[in-house]
């Protein structure tokens, strides 16, 4: 990963050497994008409206920001924060990243604009540095190179964005007005007995569960070293 590219919000300092004092930190801006977008989608985030939402003219937001761009940065770094307290040195690999894919899971609840705010994302902040910084560190006693270790980072973001969006989206495929008799393999899946899943064990758990040992364990695919 590299870092904060030279025109990102987080390469330049909080103010300017000229000008006034800004009124409201940048803590307090990507507060106000966040409760707008909660109530109403990343449509209802204007540089505009967030001002207004701080008492600010319009203009005088801009000499915080550059651009919408470094208002929605801001706004997801903010709810990475929520992440934090990392988890502890407790259980297996597994169970800790797990632990952090189920708090990112109920984030994305919290904040269901946020899996369209990080596409296209790319100047990660602090609190978002400090996440895959915990999820390293949460790897360090798996026996697998550091790009194997990269990929299963973000596979498992991927998986946790999926299960989000799922949860948002319509219910599942109808197919009550469908002649199934030109899909056999189809209609055979819908009469056979449905197996149980494992006890004490969700999809979303049985997922990351298989994909984290299936790249990162030596009984997955053969590993790259770094």
């Amino acid at each position: 990963m590299s870092g904060a590219p030279s025109n990102s919000i987080w390469s330049r300092p909080v103010r300017g050497t000229r000008g006034p004092a800004p009124t409201h930190g940048r803590d307090e801006i990507a507060a106000a994008g966040v409760t707008l977008a909660d109530a109403g989608g990343l449509d209802a985030v204007s540089m505009r409206a967030v001002a207004g939402a701080l008492g600010m003219a319009a203009g005088s937001l801009y000499r915080h920001l550059s651009s919408r761009d470094d208002l929605l940065d801001l706004m997801v770094d903010r709810c990475v924060g929520e992440l934090r307290p990392h988890p502890a040195d407790e259980g297996s690999w597994v169970e800790q990243f797990l632990l952090l894919a189920r708090r990112q899971l109920a984030l994305h609840g919290r904040h269901p604009w946020l899996a369209d705010a990080l596409a296209g994302r790319s100047a990660a902040g602090p609190n978002t540095l400090a996440h895959f910084d915990a999820c390293l560190r949460i790897l360090t006693p798996v026996p697998a190179g550091t790009a194997a270790k990269f990929e299963a980072i973000a596979m498992a973001t991927g998986v946790v964005t999926l299960f989000a969006r799922a949860a948002t989206a319509p219910g599942p495929v109808a197919f009550e007005h469908v002649d199934m008799a030109a899909y056999p393999h189809l209609a055979a899946a819908f009469v056979a007995p449905a197996s149980a899943p494992p006890p004490g064990e969700d999809l979303f758990d049985r997922t990351l569960r298989a994909l984290l040992t299936g790249l990162l364990t030596s009984d997955g695919p053969h590993q790259r070293q770094p």
